[in-house]
């Protein structure tokens, strides 16, 4: 059967696939244009499992909230090219519409494959990395935030009233985590193996400064004990000050926003979100 220019032309629009690559798949076809697009996404799919280990640095964090559920997913691909690409965006925000719908708490064939299409048409390294649900308590709100470079993004979740002033800090909060990217949440979040770790580094650092050596032990001891304290401060999310009052650390800012807004706050859930971590 003649291949022409036409039949050529509507396979290369419904696959997206190269023009010679629609040629050769209607000439292996004998022109049978279904046989030929099922010949296009085989193809397409082994070159996907071919390109499996391939780095995938880039790509992109979704969020949504829908009523008392925070939706999360995570897209990578290989290049910065990919992640800003239209269909690219569309199959996360699919993947999310899927999640909510359906209530997907883990990542599910029918949300892999919502990247298939689009990965074998580009021929590139993409996969669903994670996905989330955060559900929300009675009387609590979540802040949401996503920075402009879509890699790191934050949720927060503050129980005790949904005033509109408690919204807006939990979308502070959402900031200061993508802007000071804290280790852990609280202090008891810590593992005693990392504490000690430091104390042993901060203990050395002690050791070789001779205006330590002549003081008490006792001394030495409360001077140690302080550069931890200060040290998780540092760390813990709860004890930095705040991004936009660094007079006040975020628990003395959560304080003053629940008093403000007559109520009791305190944290919920708190994720800080980095794209492949």
């Amino acid at each position: 059967m003649a291949i022409t220019a036409a039949m050529v032309k509507d396979l290369r629009e419904q696959t997206g696939a190269g023009m010679m690559d629609c040629k050769k798949a209607l000439v292996d076809t004998n022109g049978d244009f279904d046989a030929a697009v099922k010949l296009l996404k085989e193809k397409g799919l082994a070159a996907v499992a071919k390109r499996s280990e391939r780095a995938t640095s880039e790509g992109r964090i979704f969020i949504r909230q829908d009523g008392n559920k925070v939706a999360v997913a995570e897209l990578v691909c290989e290049t910065d090219f990919v992640a800003k690409n239209e269909e690219f965006i569309a199959c996360g925000e699919k993947i999310l519409d899927l999640v909510l719908a359906k209530g997907y708490t883990k990542i599910e064939k029918e949300l892999s494959d919502c990247l298939l299409d689009f990965a074998t048409r580009t021929r590139e390294n993409m996969s669903l990395n994670k996905i989330q649900v955060i559900n929300l308590p009675e009387n609590s709100v979540a802040g949401i935030y996503i920075h402009s470079d879509f890699k790191t993004a934050g949720v927060t979740v503050i129980k005790g009233s949904t005033a509109d002033s408690v919204k807006e800090f939990a979308r502070d909060c959402c900031m200061h985590l993508a802007a000071f990217t804290p280790a852990y949440i609280r202090k008891e979040d810590v593992p005693a193996s990392y504490i000690d770790e430091q104390k042993e580094i901060f203990k050395a650092q002690m050791d070789a400064d001779e205006k330590m050596k002549s003081k008490p032990e006792n001394v030495k001891e409360g001077i140690l004990q302080g550069k931890i304290n200060k040290h998780l401060a540092e760390i813990c999310f709860v004890d930095q000050m705040f991004v936009k009052d660094d007079k006040k650390t975020v628990t003395a800012k959560l304080d003053e926003v629940g008093k403000a807004a007559g109520a009791k706050l305190e944290f919920g859930e708190i994720h800080l979100l980095l794209l492949g971590k």
